[in-house]
């Protein structure tokens, strides 16, 4: 289902996917021959407002860009669940589990608070782009670990 674009509101992606990653913090560092190369792997997916785009608990199958709207991370560890870091906006990633090999089932949920667009790729096709050229794979996993250590020292001070 293509998403109607008001009359005179630009649509982030008319550049294409690779533009809109290379303008996001988190694959700054690819190359252009990179962002090209991941590029078709992803899909557009849109959410209305409220809609859980994933729960905790369930599979960890993809790895998704904000292209347009708000995104709530709640992190949840027993029976706790917590606000991990800032709303997800434009251009940030979530859903990060999906690329980590062995984590098997999501640990938060991840909630439209608008409608929202985002980029998604299959896990396991990004782990196999990434094996295919591991210096992209080492730029996605450094940015990955900045990431995840972020958001585990924010859920744990409270």
């Amino acid at each position: 289902m293509e998403k109607e674009v008001a009359p005179g509101t630009p649509d982030v992606l008319s550049q294409g996917v690779a533009a809109f990653l290379a303008a996001s913090a988190f694959f700054a560092d690819l190359t252009t021959d990179q962002l090209e190369a991941l590029a078709p792997l992803f899909r557009v997916e849109e959410y209305p407002q409220g809609a859980e785009i994933y729960n905790l608990g369930d599979q960890a199958v993809d790895f998704y860009v904000l292209v347009e709207g708000l995104v709530r991370f709640t992190i949840g560890r027993g029976g706790r669940q917590a606000t991990a870091g800032e709303l997800i906006r434009s251009g940030e990633i979530f859903g990060w589990a999906a690329v980590v090999e062995r984590a098997q089932r999501r640990i938060a949920t991840a909630y439209c608070l608008t409608a929202c667009r985002v980029l998604a790729i299959n896990g396991n096709e990004f782990l196999k782009a990434m094996d295919r050229d591991h210096s992209m794979g080492y730029h996605v996993m450094k940015q990955l670990n900045f990431l995840i250590t972020g958001e585990l020292t924010s859920f744990a001070s409270g």
